[in-house]
Formats: C-alpha cells, structure tokens, sequence
C-alpha cells in the first residue's frame, strides 16, 4: 500500500534537465585583450546580442579578440601538426576562462583582396559554378571548365621523356595540350598598359650618371652594377645615342643569366622588370611613391581583343541560349537570376539549383546591383561584409555563432530593414548571432545588449550595461543617453561661393548624370546602396579639381608602424630632442640608431613555434621601451622619448603645449588627430590594433592641413558611436568655416539633416538606379518626400 501511495508523488516530480541542456551561455571571464580590463561576461546562446560602445571602448577586443579567436584557434587544434603548418597561426588570447564556445563564423569589415584577378565571381565560386555549366552546355563544346577561365593560359608543348621500365630506360615522345580561357593579348586582366618612356630615364644621360627617374632604381647597389656589369652597353654613352639593339637590350631583353664579378646574376630588361615588380599588383596597394609612379607613367587602357571581357575568343564562342559566359558575368546579378532560372536541363540540375541559390542570395542580401566580373578591390566596406555573407545564408549548419562588424556599414535606411531580417534568420535556425553595432534601428532587434565604455583606449574596456533595449534606454550610460538622438533640419544654409560641374557622367551605372555640386558648403550625396553615389563623387569629378579623397581603403602598415609615424608626428619631436640634448635625430627613432639592439626596437621579441603560435616576450633589455638605455637619458620637458610615446593625443597636446616642450609642429597634427575624436589613442599603439573607424578618421587627420580646397569623404560615420556623430558634424562646419568644400558619401540622417545641399542619387540599384533623383536642402527634401531618403529623413527629423 505504501509503496503504491508513493509512485504517484514521484511521478509529479519534475524531470531532471540533462547536463547536456545546461549550457546555455558563453561564458567569458577575466579578458584582457588590448584595452579590456579583467572583463567578465556571460551571453546567452541562440540569440542575438548587440554590442555598442564608443569607438575604441573593446567591442572589438571582446568579440573577435577574444571569442571569435579562441574558437578559431581550438578549431584550429584539432587539425594534424601536418595540417596546422598551413593554417595562419592564432595565440591564445588573454582570457582566464573561456566555456560553451560553439564553432565561429567571423564577417568582418576588412575589403576584400585588391588582386587584380579577383572578381564578385571569384571570391564567392558563383564563377566557378558559371564555368562548369558552359563546359557542359555551351554550344560549341571548347573543353573543360577550365577552358572558361582568365586565369588559365593555353599552352601546348611536345618533346622527348626517358622513362624506367623493367629495368631498362626507354625515351618517349609525349605532347601536352592545356585549353585556358584566358585573353593571350592581357593576360587576363582585361586591360592593357601602355608605358612612357620619357618616364623611365633621362636619355641624355649615360649609366654612370644615373639616368633612371623609376623607384628604387638605383645604380649605387646591385641595380646598377647588373647594367653596367652586363656588357650589353658602353656605360658612358648617353642612353639617346643607343643603336636599336642596344635600346632593346635595356628596355625588352628577357632574363637572361650573366656574371657580374665573378658572381653569377640574372639581367632583364626594364619594361618586364616594371611588368612584374609594379604592374601585376593593385596600383591601390602599392607605396605611395611608387603608385604616384604607375600613375604618371602607365595609362591603363581597355583590351582591344577580349574588350575588357578577360576571356579568349574561344572562350566567349560557346553559348548557352545566345548567352556566352562574358556576357553572362556582366549582367546585373540579379537579371543572371533571372536568365538562370530559365534554363531546365536535368542532366545538370543540382548545378543549376546551387547557382540559383548563390545568385538569389546576392538579390537577397542587397547586392542584386553588382556584377560578377566586378574587381572584388573595388567593393566597399559593406559590400565585401555582406559578399562574405552569401556563403552562410544557406547553410544547413545550426548552433554555429555568427560574428559580425557593423553590418549596416554602407546601407541606406531603406536597406538596414532587410539586413536586419537576416541577422535575425541565422538567429531563429538555432545559431548564436553576436554583433558590434552603433546604429539604433540595428540595436532595436536585439535580445540582449552589452554595452562597454565608459570611454575609448584606456578609459574604456568595462562593462557598462547589460539587458534589453527598455533597460539600455533608462540606464545613464552614454548608448543609452544618445539612444533617441534625433537631429534637426537647419533652420538656414549656407551660400555656395560657386560650383563643381560635373557633366556627362557615365561611370558605372551612371546615366549620363549632368550636376553641378555648390562650393563653399557642407554637401551630402546620398542613395540606397548600389545607386551610383561612389561612381558621381569618386569616379567623375574631373580631374585638376583639387580634390582630397578620404575613402575607407585599409592604412598599410607593420605594427612597427604607430600614429606617431603615420601622421609624421615623430619626426619634429624626434628634431626636438636632438636640438635640446645636441645629438642626432636618428638617436629617437626606434626603426633607426635609438633601436634596443635585443629586439630591433620592436620591444618585443618574438619566437616562431611552427604550427603552433608565436609567442612574443617583451624584451627585457629595454622592458619593451624599445630604445637602448642610453637614449633614454636625454629628456625633453622632463620626458624621455619611451613616455613621450606612450602619452595620448590628449595628454601629448598639453605637454607641447608650453615650456621647455612647446612645439607648434607637433600641436598643429595633435590637435587634428583630437578634432576628429582620437584624443584618447596611445602616440605609440600599433596602427594593427586599430578598428576601422580609427583607421579612417586617423586618415582624416593627416589630410587636413592639405592644401586642396575640396574634401571627399567617403561614410565618415564608419566606427563612429551616436556621441560621437555630434563632434564630426562640429570638424566638418570647421572645414567649410575655414574656406573647404566638404563633400560626404553618407547613408546617417543626422549627416544628412546638417547638410547645406544633398545630391540624391536612384531610385534604385544597378540598372535601376545611376540618375539623379533630388537637388536641394535638407529641408526641401523632408518637405518633398518624392525619394526614398527623403521619407526616411521626414521620419527621423520628426517632419
């Protein structure tokens, strides 16, 4: 009876959760990467968290610094040493505890590769995809897919090979026949180069006197004594009194092995010497002496053979509906969707349906405008994040943790909608969606928001706030102060002193755009993406106009290189020293004389572990300072050079303020680099461990005491928290105020409301797009409401 009493009592018990339902969270505890102090976090699993904070408070530390690397790295492990040695190497970052990481998926903001060979095609396998098709149905059959690529050559050859058999060694003849798609006259490039001699050398010199006007052509070192060695020319003839075999030895001769000394070199001829060392690579990733180089002395001109196609014609013979694979990768991805979903073979049903899936994904996420012969280089920020997405809209993966920075970069508020409804897809099939944002219609989808600051660089990297939008809202941090930030229109504008005439504009989707933009006022070209807003500003402005472009392009450089460096800072506190202690400059430069002989002035001294990572110590010679002892003695304004270094903008600016320090050079780039909010960054901090938003306003910096009367900027809101869009719009009024002319490529309405004048570009995207749709103040358009952005900016203005 008992026994019988008691069953029922321990039926209504609850069931027990499994261990395995118990982890819910990704719990983080003690992160110390970059500027994050002892941060400790728990984010629930399966939903999507939003990060916000000022830029530089360690949203990025925490999210891919610490996260997203350590899953990488553990992903990474369970790979053979074998493997591992091909993998790019991750250290551990400074975290205590790390528990219920799920496998990341990173999508930064970083542009795509600038190789001149990668196109939309390319870098998303849609190309590769599009070749196999026409190997199967392309009429002519020409071959393989390969036969459709501009990266494979044509190439046959025959000859004899010695083989063993049996024992016995028996000579064959054997041929070869590789069908590329590739255009012989460009090499796949689409475009043609055309060199200016008079660029190259001075031809009433001889070599001895050092003729070459090329960049880092010198006949002081190796260069030189390779020429004069070669026994090609008389060195002391002048280059114009050369016959034509000589003339050809120096400008076409192929490599060919001489000895020079006694030591055996190789000799080539300038033009291929050019053709390899600078016009293979992207003119945009070159050194800046060397582009302004290329630029002076190559003119870039379509192929005339394969017309910018790539494609060798035979390649662009085979068709598939009248369709060759040229024509295809031109089409607006979103009309090769369309012309896709005509085609119905079975015996290639599968390749079609994945096509298909790519090319609506590209519709999908707001790229339907672009091209898959487009170069991936000439993508923006937002365009390569959301072109690294299409890869993951379709998978089949669940419990994956999705990483994202800033997807709204680069989108008009008409389109922040649907990148919205997309985050919130990969939430709802089961992944953890974890996003660094500043925009508040992206904040407003969130499940959970942590908020880090208070400050930027060593007055942020805690946690501030954690909870839903209504909490964020109520809470006295500075997100949730600025939250509901609303500008208004200007009451009056300014007068233009004259005007930019653009006329006939064709670039890309442009549609023969006929517009004059005022000088003397704060201007803003807007549209939805995809509109032709880059292509008015950056590709038809004519050129004399005395313009100076701030894009979003990457800063090259080592984690050598530091703001100090880049914004030529250290060069009059370099001087400045050597005056007040008498000795050299060099002395102050840790790249240079000053350098700690231990560590090469990196203050660091790293150790390569093979497969595993790296491990870097600080150098206990100079305890990371970086400079030798002895440089250390001599002071200024009763600082040594290390703690002059290791000073923010802020802090540096009052120190050359007055005293023994007071140097006007220095105060003139320190103030810059305040005006555009970067007064709380380290003089020393390597250029790598700055985010997107500090990389572009550091360029701004540097540009202003340029002469040039017109500034471009492109999205200046890049990176930049809702606190700090106020002190842009106050450094662009001071720009105009001192006599610019300030053109912006901006999506923010807050831009836009404080505009003099906006150029508003569409209706649509691509094709649809590419005419101006508005002219006029900011006050007209919220009155008009005609455009797309003129009703998202009523809507926000409160109009």
């Amino acid at each position: 009876m008992t026994k019988a009493a008691s069953t029922p009592a321990r039926r209504q018990q609850p069931p027990a959760q499994p261990v395995a339902d118990s982890h819910e969270v990704i719990r983080v505890l003690g992160a110390r990467v970059n500027n994050l102090r002892d941060v400790s976090v728990e984010l629930p699993k399966r939903r999507l968290t939003v990060f916000t904070g000022v830029s530089g408070s360690g949203k990025s530390s925490l999210v891919f610094g610490t996260i997203a690397a350590e899953s990488q790295r553990l992903i990474n492990e369970t790979y053979s040493a074998f493997v591992q040695g091909f993998m790019p190497t991750l250290a551990r970052p400074e975290v205590d505890v790390l528990e219920g990481l799920t496998t990341a998926i990173s999508v930064d903001q970083q542009r795509m590769g600038s190789n001149p060979r990668s196109t939309v095609g390319t870098a998303t396998d849609a190309d590769a995809m599009l070749r196999i098709l026409f190997s199967r149905l392309g009429t002519p059959h020409i071959g393989s897919p390969q036969a459709f690529s501009f990266n494979v050559a044509s190439i046959s050859g025959a000859g004899a090979v010695t083989v063993e058999r049996s024992g016995r060694t028996i000579k064959e003849r054997r041929s070869f026949n590789i069908t590329g798609g590739m255009c012989p006259r460009c090499e796949g490039r689409g475009s043609v180069n055309d060199i200016d001699l008079t660029q190259l050398y001075d031809d009433t010199k001889s070599l001895r006197e050092g003729p070459f006007t090329i960049p880092g052509y010198s006949m002081d070192g190796w260069f030189g004594r390779i020429f004069i060695g070669s026994g090609y020319f008389d060195p002391d003839k002048p280059i114009r009194k050369y016959n034509k075999r000589e003339l050809n030895d120096l400008l076409y001769r192929e490599p060919t092995k001489i000895k020079v000394e006694g030591i055996n070199l190789t000799y080539e001829g300038l033009i291929p010497k050019i053709q390899k060392s600078m016009l293979s690579k992207d003119v945009d990733a070159l050194q800046p002496h060397v582009r302004a180089f290329v630029e002076r002395a190559v003119t870039f001109t379509i192929c005339p053979e394969c017309d910018g196609t790539r494609l060798s014609e035979t390649a662009r013979s085979a068709k598939i509906a009248g369709i060759n694979i040229a024509d295809a990768c031109a089409m607006q991805i979103s009309d090769l969707a369309e012309w896709v979903r005509g085609l119905a073979e079975p015996s290639v049903g599968p390749l079609l349906e994945s096509l298909r899936e790519t090319l609506d994904s590209f519709v999908e996420i707001g790229l339907g405008y672009l091209s898959l012969n487009r170069p991936s280089g000439t993508l923006s920020g937002g365009e390569a994040q959301r072109t690294k997405m299409i890869r993951h809209l379709g998978s089949a993966l669940t419990d994956i943790t999705y990483v994202f920075d800033e997807p709204t970069i680069g989108l008009h508020p008409h389109d922040i909608q649907r990148m919205n409804s997309l985050l919130l897809r990969l939430r709802d099939k089961g992944n953890t969606v974890l996003v660094v944002e500043h925009k508040p219609e992206a904040i407003a989808i969130a499940d959970h928001i942590v908020d880090l600051g208070p400050g930027a660089g060593s007055e942020g990297g805690t946690i501030c706030f954690q909870g839903t939008l209504d909490e964020l809202r109520a809470s006295d941090t500075i997100t949730g102060r600025h939250l509901d930030d609303r500008a208004t229109v200007k009451k009056s504008v300014r007068t233009s002193t004259g005007s930019l005439e653009i006329r006939g504009a064709t670039a890309n989707n442009l549609r023969t755009v006929d517009v004059d933009i005022p000088l003397g006022v704060l201007v803003v070209v807007t549209g939805v993406a995809g509109s032709g807003k880059s292509s008015l500003v950056h590709g038809s402005i004519p050129a004399g106009a005395g313009v100076i472009s701030v894009d979003q392009g990457a800063i090259r450089g080592s984690r050598r290189s530091n703001p100090a460096t880049y914004t030529g800072l250290l060069e009059p506190i370099r001087k400045a020293f050597a005056k007040v202690n008498g000795v050299k400059p060099a002395l102050f430069s840790a790249n240079s004389e000053g350098a700690c002989p231990a560590c090469n002035g990196a203050g660091v001294i790293y150790t390569d572990l093979a497969m595993m990572a790296g491990v870097a110590t600080t150098c206990e010679e100079c305890e990371g300072k970086r400079y030798q002892a002895a440089v250390l003695d001599y002071h200024l304004g009763g600082r040594d050079i290390s703690e002059v270094l290791a000073m923010s903008v802020a802090q540096a600016e009052e120190f050359f303020g007055e005293g023994e320090a007071r140097l006007p050079a220095a105060q003139k780039i320190l103030r810059h680099l305040a005006d555009v909010g970067l007064g709380y960054l380290r003089l020393g901090q390597p250029l790598t461990t700055l985010s997107g938003g500090e990389r572009q306003r550091l360029k701004l910096a540097t540009h202003m005491s340029d002469k040039g009367g017109i500034y471009v900027l492109d999205e200046p809101t890049t990176g930049l928290h809702l606190a700090d869009v106020e002190q842009l719009l106050a450094l662009l009024d001071r720009l105009v105020e001192a006599g610019k002319s300030v053109i912006v490529v901006e999506h923010h309405q807050a831009v836009m409301a404080h505009a003099d004048w906006i150029v508003d570009l569409g209706p649509g995207a691509g094709h649809d797009g590419g005419t101006v749709v508005f002219e006029g103040t900011p006050a007209d358009l919220v009155a008009a409401r005609s455009t797309l952005t003129g009703e998202h900016l009523a809507a926000y203005v409160g109009g």
